[in-house]
C-alpha cells in the first residue's frame, strides 16, 4: 500500500478522535449542561457516540438524547444549551483530554522526515492551541484550522483546498487523517487520499463504507504507509 500515499508533501490531521481523545470533557460539559437546565445527565459512554460533529450537534443530540435529532427542539434552548456547554467547556478544555497511543512520537518522526503537517478539526478554533499546546503536540504543526476558521467546515472540502493553497501544493501531495466520514468525504471532494483511523468516534458506524485508501488501528502505521515515501 506504500504506492497509493507516495509524493505525499503534506498531512492533514482531524484533531477530536483521531490526534486526542476528547471524549470526557466533553461528556463533562454535556452533563454540566444537562443538570444547569434540569435534565437528567447520561453516561459517558451514551455521550461518546454523539460526539465528533462539532459542539451545536453535540448540543441537539444531547438535548434529544439521542445521535438522531429531535425535529422540534426548542430554538431557544437549544442556544442557551450550547452557550452552557460552550462556557463550562472553556473552562475545563484539557482536564482528562489525553493523546491517542503513539501519537506524539509519530507527529515527531513525520516532522523529522519533513512532512508539513495541519490540523484540521470541527471544534471552534479557539479551544484548539490550547489543548495542542497543553498535550504538547502544538509544535509539530504549521497550520491549524477549526470550525470557525473558514465559511465552511468539513465536510465541505474548503478547509483541505485552504490548506493545500496554503503549503503551495497540489491536492495529491496532501493526505487527510481522520475517523469520522466528514474528513473522508471532505477528502473525497477535494480529491486528496484519506487514512482512517478506527479508534475515534464514528457513531457506531463502519468507515469501510465511505471508502477511505486505508484503515488504521493504531496511529503509528501511518509511517508503514507512508515509509516507500520520502525516506
Amino acid at each position: 500500500f506504500c504506492m497509493i500515499l507516495n509524493k505525499k508533501k503534506a498531512i492533514f490531521f482531524d484533531m477530536d478522535g483521531t490526534l486526542v481523545d476528547s471524549s470526557k470533557d466533553l461528556a463533562s460539559a454535556v452533563n454540566f449542561m444537562l443538570k444547569s437546565i434540569g435534565r437528567e445527565e447520561f453516561e459517558e459512554k451514551k455521550i461518546q457516540e454523539w460526539v465528533g460533529n462539532g459542539a451545536l450537534i453535540l448540543t441537539k443530540r444531547a438535548l434529544s438524547g439521542s445521535v438522531e435529532i429531535d425535529k422540534d427542539l426548542d430554538e431557544e434552548l437549544v442556544e442557551k444549551s450550547l452557550q452552557l456547554l460552550l462556557d463550562y467547556y472553556s473552562k475545563h478544555l484539557c482536564i482528562k483530554t489525553k493523546d491517542y497511543p503513539n501519537v506524539k512520537e509519530t507527529l515527531k518522526e513525520l516532522r523529522n522526515i519533513g512532512y508539513k503537517m495541519a490540523v484540521i478539526t470541527n471544534k471552534p478554533y479557539e479551544f484548539v492551541p490550547t489543548i495542542l499546546e497543553k498535550l504538547g503536540l502544538m509544535k509539530y504543526f504549521d497550520l491549524i484550522l477549526g470550525a470557525d476558521s473558514l465559511p465552511k467546515k468539513k465536510p465541505d472540502p474548503m478547509p483541505l483546498l485552504y490548506a493545500c493553497k496554503n503549503f503551495d501544493i497540489k491536492p495529491y501531495e496532501a493526505l487527510m487523517v481522520g475517523d469520522s466520514k466528514s474528513d473522508i468525504l471532505a477528502a473525497k471532494s477535494a480529491d486528496i487520499d484519506v487514512v482512517a483511523v478506527n479508534y475515534g468516534y464514528n457513531h457506531g458506524e463502519s468507515l469501510q463504507k465511505y471508502e477511505p485508501n486505508i484503515i488504521i488501528e493504531d496511529f503509528k502505521e501511518l509511517l508503514e504507509i507512508l515509509k516507500g515515501d520520502k525516506l
